[in-house]
């Protein structure tokens, strides 16, 4: 939920900086998850101005280009223009050297001084795309302004700054769904009191349609009110109020959409507005409709109404999804010119219920669904009118209906303040409990030495027992206010496990021998040999038995390597030479004081991945076969792989070393010749080892799972030629800094090494895969997204980009 802070200055004086107010807040429970500038015009029109050109010739060089003086109230600068448009006498908006413009289009840019055409300038005249403001690009602005010379241009645009707080709302908080729900709490915290304003009484204007409302079930909808306005404009809303919308990243349609809007994130109550009219016979009827019936919302859809939910109704049909969804017929359109306004309470289960069998969730259902004030209709009501009056030349055609046979009371709750000593955890004095309470607008009666009786508002849906009552008192005292016990205990509501490393390996040999692996369990006791002429085990740590049994057991294994190629070994001498193993064991080292253990994961693979038959050829194991083996063991093990670096050292002739953070996981490639030969296997064997220690410790038994996208996945494909010193890795790491949160998924469908392209030369062809979770992607976007990628493979990896 999005709050301005500009706004909340409107209820209750607030000189803290934006941040002040966000902890402020976030102490008391309304937790602020983040502080956003807005500023209306991108880049605040900072270094623009109001100028005036005070001499318009021809360029001597270009036919097209102007040289002319500007007065921007520090001087008088010389600027090149290229408008057709620009002439002597003309106020323009200026961009003065330094500014930083943010144009419609394209990248921002900055203004420096410069030659044109062998002439300087110092600045340039804007046109209304080049700021930002619109999309006209046929020429200069020319301004019709008595405003001096040097005027900062955001003046004259009303450029509107503003700081805006994301609040994480829990459901419980369905009264700070609002400015003034926010407003409220502030001042509780701040001791200051929100003004609210005073009801107006409506006065009616003219005559206009007759309206009879009908509410048929009154335990569905417990107040329905509502007004007739005649003589409306729909057209744009003023620029304060599409700010506002934008603001809170709502994009405004017309100026009686817009200020239903503005009240229901202003107050916290939905209003909605139908086409007088189109209301059959001039009934509104609040009922149920049968099962079956057809029904187009305003999104076009038509859909089939279960019969459970709550429609506002005309003689003829539904006109609207109370408190979720307005039908396609009966809303306003540009040539509305009379209105019915309604504003209502509905019964949150009503809303709930309807609301999930059509699945709609819009910002009515959010709050209704949840509780609003059953008290705010009528006062969000003459104040949305007094707005329609003003922006649209609206007149009140009707008195205001109100139906309310059977007013919600407010919640009546026993305090004893015991209770509230004994669950706070300390004292509080009793007259700070009454200030809290009465700051909170909740009313404290019938007080004794021992407790009190609280009213609370209806609107405070949350607060309704003894408990509700204390932690409003904590949250507004402050939990951080609470005091730490000398004898410190606590109860764990959530199981933190120790992790069972018995099981974690059961999981994990069980995935492998569904793949189709067999388990290796080998002699920790192996050859000195294997140290001494392998080149890269050092002998020196080798861990020599005393009482050897023989020579080839004398040390204990530095590596799961050997032990394992003497299975392979032994099995391809026998003819079963397509072999998948894997095999956790324990490896030791001498250390500068005792020695050294540590548990190993080894993966090995040899000889073909499916044998010849009618059906596909055979295919000898690969790089990528191991590989996918490795990246399975991670995500069934929930961890997020880390650096990948090639490694052509022993025991591999080429492969990749893995990192989890700055730890290294292992190695995973083609064993070098040299150390089969050592083992006296005949034939290529793929191997990874992995630091079991490490997975173990790494590895979670929460998945995270995230929302699956609403909104359409697009592709684009990429063609680079890079040096081949340069790995995929590089390649992806580059292109996922560049491309951000769009960029889901990154695949190679081609790489390419030939006499096509420059010796030392390689091409990949990447495909992108780019998806938005909120938006549905534009072309522009798309576009942009791939600019900054192609730039970034050009400027990091030295990539050419084949067309």
């Amino acid at each position: 939920m999005k709050i301005s802070i500009n706004r909340l200055k409107t209820y209750i004086p607030l000189p803290e900086s934006p941040e002040e107010i966000a902890a402020l807040l976030t102490r008391s429970g309304l937790e602020v998850e983040g502080v956003e500038k807005f500023v209306s015009v991108p880049g605040g029109l900072e270094g623009v101005v109001i100028g005036e050109v005070l001499s318009c010739e021809k360029h001597p060089d270009a036919d097209k280009l102007s040289l002319t003086s500007v007065d921007i109230g520090t001087g008088i600068v010389p600027i090149v223009c290229g408008a057709p448009n620009v002439a002597k006498g003309q106020k323009v908006v200026v961009a003065t050297v330094g500014a930083k413009l943010y144009p419609s289009e394209g990248e921002p840019f900055e203004i420096k001084k410069a030659k044109i055409r062998g002439q300087v300038s110092e600045g340039m005249i804007c046109a209304e795309d080049e700021i930002g403001i619109g999309s006209s690009h046929a020429g200069i602005m020319v301004l019709d302004t008595d405003l001096p010379n040097g005027t900062p241009a955001s003046e004259y645009f009303e450029v509107s700054q503003d700081h805006i707080l994301e609040i994480g709302l829990t459901p419980n908080r369905a009264d700070a769904a609002s400015h003034l729900g926010v407003a409220r709490d502030l001042q509780a915290l701040l001791g200051r009191e929100v003004a609210l304003g005073q009801e107006e009484p409506l006065a009616v204007e003219k005559s206009g349609p007759s309206i009879t409302v009908e509410v048929e079930n009154a335990i569905d909808c417990p107040r329905y009110a509502g007004v007739v306005l005649t003589d409306l404009k729909v057209g744009p809303s003023p620029q304060w109020l599409q700010n506002f919308l934008r603001s809170l990243d709502l994009e405004p349609i017309n100026n009686v959409v817009d200020i239903t809007n503005f009240i229901l994130h202003d107050l916290g109550q939905p209003l909605h507005a139908f086409d007088a009219d189109k209301i059959a016979e001039g009934k509104i009827i609040v009922g149920k409709l049968p099962k079956g019936t057809p029904f187009v919302t305003l999104d076009g859809k038509e859909r089939k109404l279960s019969g459970e939910e709550l429609m506002i109704n005309d003689a003829q049909g539904g006109m609207c999804i109370a408190g979720i969804f307005g039908g396609e017929h009966s809303g306003v359109s540009e040539g509305t010119t009379s209105i019915f306004l309604e504003s209502a309470y509905f019964s949150p289960d009503v809303i709930r219920k309807g609301s999930q069998v059509h699945g709609l969730k819009t910002d009515a259902s959010f709050r209704f669904e949840r509780g609003t004030d059953p008290n705010m209709p009528v006062y969000a009501l003459k104040k949305s009118v007094a707005l329609l009056q003003e922006l649209a030349g609206a007149k009140v055609a009707s008195e205001i209906v109100d139906l309310y046979p059977d007013p919600i009371q407010d919640f009546v709750v026993e305090v004893s303040y015991g209770h509230v000593n004994r669950l706070i955890g300390k004292k509080i004095e009793p007259s700070e409990v009454k200030s809290i309470l009465e700051s909170l607008e909740i009313k404290v009666a019938n007080e004794t030495a021992d407790g009190f009786t609280a009213i609370v508002k209806p609107y405070r849906v949350d607060v309704t027992r003894e408990a509700d009552i204390i932690e409003e008192i904590l949250r507004i005292h402050g939990f951080h206010q609470v005091e730490l016990s000398e004898n410190l205990k606590t109860d764990y509501l959530a199981e933190h496990p120790v992790k069972d490393l018995n099981k974690l390996q059961y999981r994990l040999s069980e995935m492998l021998a569904g793949q189709g692996y067999f388990e290796l369990i080998t002699n920790s006791l192996t050859k000195p040999v294997y140290a001494e002429k392998s080149g890269y085990l050092d002998p020196s740590v080798n861990v020599e038995i005393f009482n050897k049994l023989s020579e080839d057991l004398g040390v204990m294994r530095q590596t799961l390597l050997f032990s394992g190629l003497e299975v392979l070994a032994h099995n391809i001498n026998r003819r079963q030479t397509d072999l998948k193993c894997f095999e956790f064991g324990t490896v030791y080292q001498k250390a500068t004081e005792g020695y050294k253990e540590g548990r190993r994961l080894a993966i090995f693979h040899s000889g073909n991945r499916s044998s010849e038959s009618w059906i596909e050829p055979e295919r000898a194991f690969g790089f990528s076969d191991i590989y996918a083996t490795v990246e399975r063991i991670l995500e069934r093990l929930n961890i997020d792989l880390g650096q990948v670096s090639m490694k052509e050292s022993a025991p591999l002739a080429y492969g990749l070393t893995l990192k989890l953070g700055e730890k290294e996981l292992g190695t995973v490639g083609l064993v070098d010749e040299k150390i089969l030969k050592l083992a006296e296997v005949r034939q290529e064997v793929w191997f990874a080892e992995l630091d079991w220690d490490l997975l173990a410790k790494k590895a979670s038994g929460l998945k995270k799972y995230g929302e699956i996208s609403k909104f359409p996945e697009v592709r684009r494909d990429l063609s680079l030629v890079i040096d081949r010193s340069v790995t995929y890795a590089e390649v992806k790491n580059v292109a996922e800094k560049a491309g951000g949160k769009l960029v889901k998924r990154i695949g190679v469908f081609d790489v390419y090494q030939g006499d096509k392209i420059d010796a030392g030369k390689k091409a990949y062809a990447l495909s992108f895969h780019l998806q938005d979770q909120e938006n549905t992607l534009t072309d522009k976007v798309i576009d942009k997204t791939m600019s900054k990628l192609i730039q970034a493979f050009q400027d990091q990896v030295g990539a050419i980009i084949r067309s």
